[in-house]
């Protein structure tokens, strides 16, 4: 008998929206799938922050009772935020690690993302120029916690140069965001509960 052959075509890309509400009290982020057009095809978990709170552990839950995580992302050290951020299930296990790179960071805004498997990344800001701005406007002191008037977009990529992740902030009052995981060597995307982690860290992190 025949052996089946092994279907090698690689996985579509996955596709999220990432939306942030803010309100007097609660800063509330909402994971949503799209389709290819970037349609909402429905809200998939949220998580709710108290203004003004620490930013160093964000969880996310699928219901509004807050009895199910889902997945989160805690700071491994409380203070200093170099150490860099695990990516937990809704057991606590971890499933991936993010870390801003100072450094590379003065001026264009740099982060690794690495999985279990030892699989690493580099996301970087797509555009030079909008990275130096925010960064100009991030120092001014009267801008303190005020939302920058820039549209930042990220990119991470593999050694090779493909892409794993991209971020793109939309045009708006609020805080939206169209993510996109592309399919990995392996021909897969990465776990979408650690590139949605990053993707929220972009936001809530970006300016630590």
């Amino acid at each position: 008998m025949t052996e089946p052959v092994a279907d090698k075509t690689p996985a579509a890309a996955e596709r999220y929206v990432l939306r942030q509400k803010l309100t007097l009290m609660v800063n509330r982020y909402e994971i949503i799938r799209a389709d290819e057009q970037g349609n909402e095809l429905g809200l998939l978990c949220f998580a709710e922050q108290k203004r003004m709170a620490f930013k160093e552990q964000v969880t996310f839950y699928t219901d509004s009772a807050k009895t199910h995580p889902l997945f989160g992302f805690k700071a491994r050290k409380r203070i200093d935020l170099g150490s860099g951020y695990d990516v937990t299930d809704g057991n606590g296990q971890p499933i991936g690690y993010f870390k801003k790179q100072f450094g590379a960071s003065l001026l264009n805004s740099t982060w690794m993302l690495a999985l279990p498997d030892g699989r690493e990344f580099i996301g970087r800001e797509r555009n030079q120029k909008v990275a130096i701005a925010r960064r100009l406007w991030e120092v001014l002191p009267v801008v303190n916690d005020l939302p920058g008037p820039f549209l930042f977009h990220f990119d991470f990529k593999a050694p090779d140069g493909s892409v794993a992740l991209s971020s793109d902030k939309k045009v708006g009052l609020k805080d939206v965001y169209h993510v996109t995981l592309p399919a990995l060597a392996d021909g897969k995307p990465m776990d979408w509960r650690v590139g949605m982690a990053m993707a929220v860290a972009l936001d809530a992190l970006q300016s630590r």
